[in-house]
């Protein structure tokens, strides 16, 4: 009888850091949130968008930049704020890894890509033209991880009106208090301009 108590707080004790490494885990395995790429010049927003991975720009060091190596001239004028860069990644079966594209604004580019998480606080970009010429960096974590937007199952649930009429109140961004109306943000863009990005047209389209 006068062991019990000791027995019992040793399970306890086992128990919590059980709990605790499979919550390191599933953190380690999560690439949602906000990632300062290797150099500095920007964060890239990473969600789960109707079950892939997608990444936008979500803050940038020097403001006002503009997508002007695009190869499609109608882009060149777009804003690289809110411009998708991790585009449609797949889980990999069995790994802890994502596979689509990956786009470089600085040469107009789409690559082949791969992200895998190191850990809680960093994620490895891997990208590949046609299987060779393969490069990488490491980019460190900011803030999240967030939940998947559900952005994407409201829109496709909702009665058929005109887009511009439609409304959702998301979860898929580092901002809660930021509201969503359709495809547009017209709330609290000066703390987070870019907000949901499963709600940008870009990934809106091909994510549903």
């Amino acid at each position: 009888m006068l062991h019990r108590p000791q027995n019992l707080i040793r399970i306890a004790i086992s128990f919590g850091v059980f709990t605790m490494i499979n919550m390191a885990s599933a953190l380690a395995a999560d690439p949602s949130g906000d990632w300062r790429v290797a150099d500095g010049v920007a964060n890239i927003r990473v969600a789960e968008c109707n079950g892939d991975i997608w990444g936008v720009v979500a803050w940038e060091k020097e403001p006002g930049g503009l997508d002007a190596n695009n190869p499609d001239v109608s882009k060149r004028n777009r804003p690289t704020l809110g411009m998708p860069i991790l585009i449609d990644m797949k889980k990999k079966p069995g790994a802890d890894q994502w596979e689509g594209e990956v786009y470089n604004a600085k040469d107009g580019k789409t690559y082949s890509s791969t992200i895998k998480p190191i850990g809680p606080d960093h994620l490895e970009i891997q990208g590949c033209v046609l299987g060779f010429l393969c490069g990488g960096e490491t980019w460190t974590r900011v803030s999240g991880p967030i939940a998947p937007s559900t952005a994407n199952n409201m829109i496709k649930d909702a009665p058929k009106t005109s887009p511009n009429k439609a409304s959702a109140k998301t979860t898929g961004t580092t901002n809660p208090a930021t509201k969503m109306t359709g495809q547009k943000q017209v709330a609290n863009t000066t703390a987070d301009p870019v907000g949901d990005i499963c709600l940008i047209p870009d990934i809106a389209r091909f994510a549903h």
